[in-house]
């Protein structure tokens, strides 16, 4: 069973008033909201095991520590930081997964572990590594399925179903098992399946992970028109620097369950992105030389790659261009993972 058959409902009676008269004007709202795991700690070898069986000791991780967050209606917000920094875990509890150990929490004005069912069905949750689709069933019969699950009208599913066909280009493939589709292909249709029943917000965790360039560019234009013409709240996680930089005007950093910066997407990469990455490829064996205060990454006769300050490639392009015969040169912005790092050396001054 997949990790979205769990959140199968019934027909169920309205509630989560508060949201629904405007009252609460945040989508999502967080306040010392922790989470903490308890893990057995064994001494390695037998001497360790036999001790264990009598005195047990127990270490206890916070995935996400303090942590104060608000969402307003119609946002695209980037949850961003290194693998194991908790915004699988946070996603989590923000669609009822799993509780928290302490904090207050709200999301649409429930609070999310109680799986209610009125809430359920204003969400929706895409995870790039687990799906919600039947491999052995069409996309088309798939469709069918989930306008039942939901109890979506006759109208509304047409329509719905007529747009995201259109936007995605993905007619030729409704009668096809979702076995045999590509990988995008299917993200595609996870997005679909996902956004059937107009929910107002999405969560979406590496949603582009494994994609080739032409896949990940048509989803980011995917959901960048939903969230502008259908009004869609979305959270996005992703390690891939495009997807953040194209789509959130603001993005939250997370490391070690901290929130380390809160604000907006470009002035984050303005201050902590000050490098880019440059490779050369000449025609010929040839033996360059850059200034000591550049980091050189590869150095051969034939291909050069270093990182240099952001105002200072159009420079040292035009020396090379000027003395060397170029074959290829390609530019890339500083990984994730380095501005995350980059942030939390400096965590005492971007924490607020």
């Amino acid at each position: 069973m997949s990790f979205f058959h769990s959140f199968l409902f019934v027909a169920v009676p309205q509630t989560g008033l508060r949201y629904a008269m405007g009252i609460n004007m945040n989508v999502i709202t967080t306040n010392q909201l922790t989470k903490s795991y308890k893990r057995y700690k064994k001494d390695a070898g037998l001497k360790g095991s036999v001790k264990s069986l009598f005195k047990r000791e127990y270490i206890t991780k916070d995935a996400i520590s303090g942590f104060n967050l608000s969402i307003g209606e119609g946002e695209f917000v980037g949850l961003i930081g290194p693998n194991g920094a908790g915004k699988t875990t946070l996603v989590k509890m923000l669609t009822g997964i799993i509780a928290p150990t302490s904090g207050e929490i709200s999301v649409l004005g429930y609070y999310p572990n109680k799986l209610e069912n009125s809430f359920k069905r204003q969400y929706a949750v895409v995870m790039g590594q687990k799906s919600q689709l039947f491999f052995e069933l069409t996309a088309a019969d798939t469709f069918l399925l989930f306008k039942e699950l939901y109890g979506i009208s006759d109208e509304e599913y047409k329509k719905n179903l007529d747009y995201f066909i259109s936007l995605f280009c993905v007619a030729e493939y409704l009668d096809v098992q979702v076995r045999t589709l590509s990988l995008g292909e299917r993200m595609k249709m996870e997005l679909i399946v996902a956004l059937l029943h107009n929910p107002k917000v999405l969560f979406l965790d590496e949603p582009t992970i494994g994609l080739d360039a032409v896949a990940q560019k048509q989803i980011r234009s995917f959901l960048k028109e939903v969230n502008e013409e259908k009004g869609t709240t979305i959270i996005l996680t992703s390690h891939y620097m495009e997807d953040i930089k194209s789509l959130c005007r603001r993005c939250v950093v997370v490391n070690d369950g901290l929130k380390l910066y809160d604000g907006e997407t470009g002035a984050l990469f303005d201050k902590y992105q000050t490098h880019k990455k440059v490779t050369i490829s000449f025609e010929h064996k040839t033996c360059a030389v850059l200034p000591k205060t550049y980091e050189i990454l590869e150095e051969g006769p034939y291909k050069i790659s270093f990182m240099t300050p952001k105002g200072e490639v159009q420079k040292i392009l035009k020396e090379f261009l000027g003395k060397y015969e170029i074959n290829d040169v390609t530019i890339e912005e500083d990984e994730i993972g380095k501005v995350v790092e980059k942030i939390y050396a400096n965590r005492d001054e971007v924490i607020g």
